[in-house]
């Protein structure tokens, strides 16, 4: 069944800055063609690179006034805050290292926070953060995207009202073939700089795509991780790991298996999961984002497609364009966007915050998480408690 979709209502035009995003960055230009999709907020302000010549030349070309186009992110944050016109919010798309620092400047200067994952390089200074934004009543999202998706709302929907009953066993996995090869060599600079302590932290792999599937997990299951035991590992000569499977025992008795890798050839973004639960078992891939399959006792398997009737109204509420064309990537960034935006007009308004986006907390958890694996895996994958 075909159903119109209805575009939503906005109070006003939120104002927002970027910090990276640079002319020839995909994540920053990724961020701005989704929030761009509902209309809600306008970049007004940016830093975009440590070369000011590049911030100039990507001010430009997004038409910003050559005011409002900083050498720094400091600079930017002061400023911004200082203005009648200020930014509402930044959105940064950094090197990792980065994040907790502009993070921090722009909370001090009472500006909300985007910020791409993972959240800080270390859980401490994720909870700083937090403390920050809390004393300020400021809102943080972390930008774990995949959770935008309408049919992961659905299967974190069902499983939330007892459909595939309780959940015995979890597996998900994020596998990619893009560092397969030495490409840091070759002068991919995305490469470069995650597989760089200092600008990565301390690990890549698990760091960089396993928090997206551990967020996942966490996300549509509702479990939280008891204990884990991790092996991850470094091909090429790397420092840093590009393989990872990490096994898990859940609070309540469920089990867990997640797998991240950046060295699987032939495989481009492929982000799935498979839930068990008594009654049922759940299962979807990102890289085919409209379906999600549901397997009930004895009953035959069902696909169910995006946009259709049978759905609950929220999940529906995330849908666009009518069932049958294809969604993905922008729109699942679009919708966390839409319910950090809902919720700055809640500020405003006094309506009650839904936080239908990942906060500061699942950052903080995604840096446990990543604490945790390492220590695992240097003392020979031991079992450690989270």
């Amino acid at each position: 069944m075909i159903e119109e979709t209805k575009a939503r209502k906005i109070l006003r035009k939120f104002r927002y800055g970027m910090v990276g995003g640079g002319i020839g960055s995909l994540i920053g230009d990724v961020h701005k063609r989704s929030i761009d999709l509902d209309g809600s907020a306008q970049l007004v302000a940016g830093c975009f690179s440590r070369s000011f010549e590049t911030s100039l030349e990507t001010g430009k070309m997004y038409e910003l006034e050559e005011n409002r186009i900083y050498r720094t992110y400091e600079e930017m944050a002061k400023a911004e805050a200082a203005r009648e016109d200020g930014i509402d919010f930044v959105v940064i798309v950094t090197p990792n290292s980065s994040h907790y620092p502009i993070s921090k400047a722009f909370l001090e200067n009472g500006i909300h926070v985007v910020c791409d994952k993972p959240l800080a390089l270390s859980s401490d200074e994720g909870r700083d953060l937090k403390r920050i934004a809390e004393e300020k009543g400021l809102l943080f999202c972390v930008a774990h995207i995949y959770t935008g998706y309408p049919l992961v709302k659905q299967a974190k929907l069902m499983i939330e009202n007892g459909d595939i009953g309780k959940i015995r066993s979890v597996r998900g996995q994020y596998i990619q073939g893009w560092m397969a090869t030495p490409v840091e060599k070759t002068g991919n600079k995305q490469a470069a700089w995650r597989i760089d302590p200092k600008q990565t932290g301390i690990a890549n792999c698990m760091g960089d795509i396993g928090t997206h599937i551990e967020q996942m997990m966490a996300y549509v299951t509702g479990l939280r991780i008891e204990s884990l035991c991790a092996n991850m590992t470094a091909y090429l000569g790397r420092e840093l790991d590009n393989d990872g499977q990490v096994l898990i025992k859940y609070e309540g008795g469920a089990s867990g298996m997640l797998w991240a890798s950046h060295i699987v050839i032939g495989h481009d973004n492929d982000l799935s999961f498979i839930i068990c639960g008594e009654k049922g078992t759940l299962e979807w891939h990102q890289e085919q984002p409209n379906d999600l399959i549901v397997k009930m006792l004895d009953q035959p398997t069902q696909v169910l497609s995006r946009g259709n009737g049978y759905f609950y109204p929220e999940v529906n509420a995330a849908v666009r364009i009518p069932s049958g064309h294809v969604e993905g990537h922008f729109v699942a960034f679009a919708n966390i966007y839409r319910g950090f935006t809902q919720d700055l007009e809640a500020l405003e308004t006094g309506a009650p915050l839904k936080y239908d986006y990942p906060g500061v907390d699942a950052g903080i958890e995604g840096n446990v998480f990543v604490e945790r694996c390492v220590e695992s895996n240097r003392n020979g994958s031991a079992w450690v408690k989270f």
